[in-house]
């Protein structure tokens, strides 16, 4: 079990944030290492319409803490109207892969008989992560039977030559309260083209109990297997991270207790804790994630050994 040291809200939007792109929110912080000194983390940040863009917050990487800077413009804005990404996104993953660095994202959209469409875009950058360039204006992952409302790709790994991808599928929606919230679960498959995703995947983890959703997934090395950090929603309205173990990375045993990470009693996460994210420094692992209302505020980091987690995870650095 990793034991989590909180560092506390490390990047407050609505005081750190610039420009009226970045009033609110920080939504799934994904952090990706710059070099030695700095960690470069991407994030969505709502405007005053709640519209997400894709921007960034480089920290130190011995103090995770400490902010250095913050990008004054989108790293990619928002899709053309009538795109699938029009009305905002949120990261899905950052790989370092051939042809520059690949940016997984899930864009929004709002359509007249539903909450709204997500599905995955794919963006590219050439000039170290500063912008990026859509690869088309549709989804790589869109409509398909079992995911008629969202196809969202969080974990992307590239080894020999191919890629793994992990992700939410949602076809229909929970009325709690008189209110509709997406219903989805995770599921893998694999390709040597991103841009021409495999009609058949596998499922690895599905609700249980009183859970109707359980998605984001953050797929990390471990050891000989992997390691997978979730988030997951029940009637009840708790939303909260999970943790899962899988040799090969399809098949999960999950393992809720062993994550090791706790609700504050007061304060911007005292009653959520959502979308962490890990990555590896020196000998520590270091979990940026969002607290209440779903990131509103900001986001913030929690430390650990890297040692605590049995084998030692080969989080990405």
């Amino acid at each position: 079990m990793a034991a989590w040291r909180k560092k506390g809200l490390v990047f407050d939007t609505a005081r750190h944030g610039v420009g009226g792109w970045m009033r609110h929110s920080a939504l799934t912080p994904t952090p990706y290492r710059i070099d030695g000194e700095r960690i470069r983390v991407y994030a969505g940040f709502r405007d005053g319409d709640g519209v997400s863009r894709i921007g960034y917050v480089d920290v130190r990487a011995d103090d995770p803490a400490t902010i250095v800077r913050v990008s004054a413009e989108p790293a990619l804005d928002v899709g053309r109207g009538g795109c699938f990404d029009d009305n905002g996104m949120i990261l899905g993953d950052v790989v370092d892969a051939p042809g520059g660095l690949h940016l997984f994202y899930v864009g929004f959209q709002h359509v007249a008989r539903a909450k709204f469409l997500a599905f995955t875009g794919l963006a590219i950058s050439t000039d170290g992560g500063e912008h990026f360039r859509r690869v088309q204006e549709t989804p790589i992952l869109d409509r398909a039977p079992g995911r008629s409302t969202i196809g969202a790709v969080h974990s992307a790994i590239h080894e020999g030559g191919r890629w793994r991808l992990w992700y939410a599928v949602g076809d229909d929606w929970e009325i709690i309260g008189g209110k509709p919230f997406p219903r989805y679960h995770i599921r893998y498959a694999e390709t040597d083209d991103l841009r021409a995703m495999p009609h058949e995947d596998q499922v690895c983890l599905l609700p249980r109990g009183s859970e109707y959703r359980i998605g984001r997934p953050r797929v990390y090395r471990l050891g000989g297997g992997y390691v997978m950090y979730f988030t997951r929603g029940n009637l009840s309205g708790e939303y909260f991270p999970g943790m899962a173990c899988s040799d090969d990375g399809i098949r999960w045993e999950r393992r809720d207790d062993a994550l090791g990470l706790a609700l504050s009693a007061s304060g911007w996460d005292s009653r959520t804790i959502c979308y962490p994210a890990l990555i590896r420094q020196r000998d520590k692992l270091l979990m940026f994630y969002n607290g209440n209302d779903m990131g509103v505020d900001g986001f913030g980091v929690a430390e650990a050994l890297a040692s605590h987690l049995d084998g030692g995870a080969d989080a990405r650095g």
